[in-house]
This record gives C-alpha cells, sequence and structure tokens, in this order.
C-alpha cells in the first residue's frame, strides 16, 4: 500500500476535519506504548488513506441519486482508513529486511525492533477484521467483495519482486474501493463503477510512477522493480497516457450514470490538476515527485465534489 513517510507536525495540522486527518493529529500525543503501532499503520502519514478511500466515496457519490448517505461516508472513510492501515503493516512486514537497507526506511517499527513481527502481525488482524466490521454497518455486500479484496493487498508487496509493473497491481487493490462503493449503494456492480473502476487504476498508475521516482535509486540498490526504473526518461509520456486514460474513464463513466452537465464543469480543474502534474514533474528530483504525488489528493476532491454535484443538479 502506499506508505510514504511523512513527519506528524507536517500533517497534523491539515483538514482536521476529516477522519486520516484526525488520526494523524493523535499520533504525536499518543502514549509510547501504542506509537510504534500507528506508525506501523502510518496513521502520522494519511496521503495513502486519502487515496485509497477518496474512490471509494466516488463509487458511493456516482451510485447515489442525490447526496450521499453521511453515514454511509464516515464508515467507508474509518474503514478505509483501517483497511489501508492493515495494508502498510502487510507491506512492511514483507519488507522489513529491504526497509533495513535504506535511509528513508530504516526506521520503521519493525526494522527498528519498536513492534515484534507476532504484534505486527496480531495488529495487522485486528486492522483487518475491524475494518471489515465498519464497512459491514455500511454494506454487508461491500465489506464481503472488500474482503475478498484482501489477498490482492497481501500480495502487493511481492509484485516489485517480479514485475516492473507493481503500480498496476496497486491500482487493483485501490479501485475494489470503488466498487466497493458502489455495490454499497446500488447492490450490484453496473457500467459506470467499472468504468470508474478502470480510471481509478489508470490514476493509480500515473501517480505511484511519480512516487516511484522518489525511490529509485534505493529500488536498485535492494533489487526490487517499479515503473519508474523500467520508463526511465519515458516516465513523462507514459504518465500523460495514464492520465489521459483517468480523464476518459472519469468521463465516461459520467456519462453512462447520466450526471449533470455540472459534473463536466467541475471536472475541468481536475484535469487541469493532472496535467499540471505533468508539464512540471521532474524525476529527478525526489522531493518534487514527492510534491505530485501528495497533491493527488486535491484531484481526488475534485472528483468527489463534480460527482456531487451532477448528481445533485
Amino acid at each position: 500500500m502506499i506508505d510514504i513517510s511523512a513527519q506528524p507536525s507536517q500533517q497534523s495540522t491539515r483538514y482536521r476535519f476529516v477522519v486520516p486527518s484526525i488520526a494523524a493529529s493523535v499520533v504525536p500525543s499518543a502514549p509510547k506504548a501504542v506509537l510504534p503501532y500507528l506508525q506501523l499503520a502510518r496513521m502520522h502519514a494519511p496521503i495513502g488513506s486519502w487515496l485509497y478511500l477518496l474512490p471509494g466515496l466516488w463509487g458511493i457519490a456516482l451510485a447515489s441519486a442525490g447526496l450521499p448517505d453521511w453515514r454511509q461516508v464516515l464508515l467507508f472513510t474509518v474503514g478505509g482508513v483501517l483497511v489501508r492501515g492493515f495494508g502498510c503493516v502487510v507491506n512492511d512486514l514483507a519488507d522489513r529486511k529491504f526497509d533495513a537497507r535504506v535511509a528513508r526506511t530504516v526506521g520503521r517499527p519493525l526494522v527498528a525492533g519498536t513492534v515484534t513481527v507476532t504484534g505486527a502481525l496480531v495488529f495487522a488482524v485486528v486492522q483487518a477484521v475491524a475494518g471489515l466490521l465498519v464497512l459491514a454497518a455500511a454494506s454487508v455486500p461491500a465489506a464481503v467483495f472488500v474482503a475478498a479484496s484482501y489477498p490482492l493487498v497481501v500480495a502487493y508487496p511481492f509484485m516489485k519482486r517480479i514485475t516492473y509493473w507493481p503500480q498496476a497491481w496497486l491500482g487493483m487493490v485501490f479501485g475494489c474501493y470503488i466498487l466497493a462503493g458502489w455495490l454499497a449503494v446500488a447492490g450490484r456492480i453496473e457500467t459506470p463503477a467499472l468504468l470508474l473502476f478502470v480510471a481509478g487504476v489508470f490514476w493509480t498508475l500515473g501517480y505511484d510512477t511519480i512516487y516511484a521516482h522518489q525511490d529509485k535509486a534505493d529500488d536498485v540498490q535492494v533489487g526490487v522493480k517499479s515503473l519508474a526504473l523500467r520508463l526511465g526518461r519515458a516516465t513523462r509520456p507514459w504518465v500523460a497516457g495514464f492520465y489521459g486514460a483517468t480523464v476518459v474513464g472519469i468521463v465516461a463513466a459520467g456519462a453512462v450514470a447520466d450526471l449533470h452537465w455540472t459534473f463536466y464543469a467541475l471536472f475541468l480543474p481536475g484535469v487541469a490538476h493532472l496535467l499540471w502534474q505533468v508539464v512540471t514533474v521532474d524525476i529527478d528530483s525526489p522531493a518534487d515527485c514527492r510534491e505530485k504525488f501528495m497533491a493527488n489528493r486535491f484531484f481526488g476532491w475534485l472528483v468527489l465534489v463534480a460527482i456531487v454535484a451532477g448528481r445533485v443538479f
């Protein structure tokens, strides 16, 4: 799962009114015994939660007749944070030997010894089960669907050992939350949800390729694969293609779902945002790659607002 490490002070002052950042804001004051587990679940760095749960909210909004049910939104938000935390723990368990060889990850709890392997396994199971229980309160079929995606979550850390396209696997993992969101409202998966799923996979391919460029030197050192290494200097046109497919998929989903014209008008800033990323990203600057990657939460919000407006009007 997305596991970018940010300082708690950077994340805790933003967007406190929503669950991911509320979680981030409590990390610095957490009891000493609990803190390593919160860090293991990346509660101090909510960007991964944003990128997982926002597409799920797209699915809920697109399937709704008007404004989404606020209870479903809240439950999917809490559930998304827990499922993402589960994925981060699985990722660290699988990668702990690699993390010990990389400066950026050497301080992670499993490497530092502040959490044992057994403790991490128990914590992963607790989050996985708790996430499903929360989602079941919103929709049992959606919870069952997310449970069915857990093997994809567990397999993801191993994809970078066998393919240069682990980002595609991550896209499917994150895209499952789109389908779960639609399923929670509609009760069955239909064409608009599938189109939105495809768009979500391509979006993940774009932003996670940018993300991977900040780690490419370390990836070569430890011997793992990524699209950043596969594409190299050709990254910009490929990311442009991934983002172009994202835009086409979202517009097609809106058209098939018969959204109001306000959806298309409000989606234009999102298109401009992706274009800005493609034009300005510096793949040789880890700081810039991080900035562009982090900015994708704004794209997620722009899409959500556009879909809600298209349904309300």
